[in-house]
């Protein structure tokens, strides 16, 4: 094991005195782009493509929700195989494949070619996405380039899913909504030829063997969690179909546990997760997500359907967010985060971001959008970029390299869950706050669209007040887990998490 460790240490070093590095974190942050902004980059596309593919009412969310729901429920597996095979082999594996599914997507002629398309796009993410940040994480070893690095990749990270929105906007306005999948494939092809010439890895594990239980158990389990916050949405949380989803899950998650306690090579070595830092690291992920997730979901139909935005406008609207993530993350937090600790940055950074939350309660149906709502945007912005940086550096600091992949996919794994449940928690919460209002306050008759109008913002700012909460939960859970000091100036983090002996 020594002569294994000091083989990746010297690769580290070769890879920290690499004058062509930071061309590779162009590299990176290209394909994490594309990953994160595809999960919203079709919401705007989407009423273009119901009406061209003929998609009923019902079946449309599977156009998010086929994505999603591969994307995170396969990302252990994905992180894993990374660590097995070599992650510049898988990189550049997800991405070929990623831009095959998205030509697929964009090509479709039917609905269920779309859903199967989009499918397949969350496949190749979820094995682009962990070897993406594991890429990073052994590249950028010195801490003070690892913070400007991280701070590209937390912008990235945070601001992607609001590029999607400027993006898909611009995309099907002037062009067509089937843009929004071909796209992808002109990214995917300059980033593989710069990684061929960019990018450095060790050879992979070969000798190992793939956890196929464990796979089964921990990939099933997440797709079933997945999936039952996905049908809540439509079907309602005490659904019999629902409940017994969020069952199935939670018995293959206490599986998955057992199992890998056992298991001689681990599909999640459970040291990973029981590292205080990096378990409050996960935990404030998931919160964070919950809550932003919530914004975008209400913010695009705010936007449009009460303020009448053209899909253009409404991305737009989006920019100042997504320039204060950008600033926040790599102007304040890469900048700081080698003098202060990891959760000076964190826990300030969620309770800015839950004050924009609580400025967009006041919301009504003819807000401005100057005084009202960009205020809002921009501290939710730079609350964001302060904390998902040092989360994502955090999280990935003093892992073995050979464990790198799978703990790039746990980081990857609560931000997609985070996402899957803020959807579908708060939009419930949202339907029925104004099916409540509607009820309530529907005397006249002839005021009845007034009156959906006002309890249409009235729910979302009832959903925005428990996404505002959720928010403050994830300060304090970054200021009570997470105890990592900054890391010294020119000590590389290098350092492997102790394994337990069996």
């Amino acid at each position: 094991m020594s002569v294994t460790r000091k083989g990746e240490t010297s690769t580290a070093t070769d890879h920290q005195h690499d004058p062509r590095r930071w061309w590779g974190l162009v590299v990176i942050a290209l394909a994490q782009l594309m990953v994160v902004l595809d999960a919203t980059i079709v919401n705007i596309a989407l009423p273009s493509a119901q009406r061209d593919l003929g998609m009923s009412d019902g079946d449309r969310q599977w156009v998010i929700t086929a994505y999603t729901l591969a994307f995170g429920g396969l990302l252990l597996l994905g992180g894993r195989i990374a660590d097995l095979v070599g992650r510049k082999r898988t990189f550049v594996i997800g991405l070929i494949g990623f831009a095959g599914a998205s030509a697929l997507g964009g090509a479709a002629t039917s609905s269920g070619m779309l859903f199967g398309a989009r499918a397949l796009q969350g496949v190749f993410a979820a094995v682009l996405a962990p070897s993406a940040l594991s890429l990073l994480t052994t590249t950028f070893t010195d801490p003070k380039e690892r913070g400007k690095a991280f701070g590209v990749y937390g912008a990235l990270a945070g601001s992607g899913s609001a590029i999607g929105f400027i993006v898909g906007g611009l995309l099907t306005e002037y062009l067509d909504w089937r843009w929004c999948l071909y796209v992808n494939v002109p990214i995917a092809v300059v980033a593989v030829v710069g990684a061929f010439v960019l990018l450095h890895d060790r050879p992979g594990d070969t000798g190992a063997r793939l956890d196929v239980p464990g796979a089964l158990l921990g990939c099933g389990g997440l797709v079933a969690i997945v999936y039952g916050f996905s049908e809540a949405e439509p079907r309602g949380w005490t659904d019999a179909y629902v409940l017994a989803l969020f069952a199935v899950g939670v018995a293959l998650l206490t599986a998955f546990v057992w199992w890998q306690n056992r298991a001689p090579r681990p599909l999640l070595p459970l040291h990973i997760v029981r590292d205080r830092d990096r378990a409050g690291c996960f935990l404030t992920m998931a919160l964070a997500v919950i809550g932003m997730f919530g914004l975008f979901l209400f913010m695009t139909y705010y936007l449009q359907v009460i303020l009448g935005y053209s899909p253009v406008k409404t991305g737009l609207a989006f920019l100042p967010l997504t320039a204060a993530i950008i600033v926040g993350a790599t102007q304040v937090s890469a900048r700081l985060l080698q003098r202060v600790a990891p959760r000076l940055l964190m826990a300030p950074g969620m309770v800015l971001a839950s004050g924009g939350m609580v400025l967009l309660t006041r919301l009504t149906v003819d807000s401005s959008y100057p005084t009202e709502i960009m205020p809002a945007l921009i501290l939710m912005g730079l609350g964001m970029g302060l904390t998902f940086m040092p989360v994502f550096s955090t999280a990935t600091a003093g892992v073995a390299p050979r464990d790198s992949g799978v703990t790039s996919a746990t980081v990857n794994t609560a931000q997609q869950v985070g996402g899957s449940i803020g959807t579908a928690l708060l939009n419930t919460i949202a339907t029925t706050s104004t099916t409540a209002y509607v009820t309530a306050h529907l005397t006249d008759p002839a005021r009845r669209a007034e009156v959906v109008r006002e309890g249409t913002v009235h729910g979302y700012t009832v959903a925005i007040w428990w996404a505002a909460a959720v928010m403050l939960l994830a300060a304090v859970v970054a200021a009570l887990m997470v105890t990592a000091k900054p890391p010294k100036h020119g000590t590389p983090a290098t350092a492997p998490v102790p394994e337990p002996t069996r």
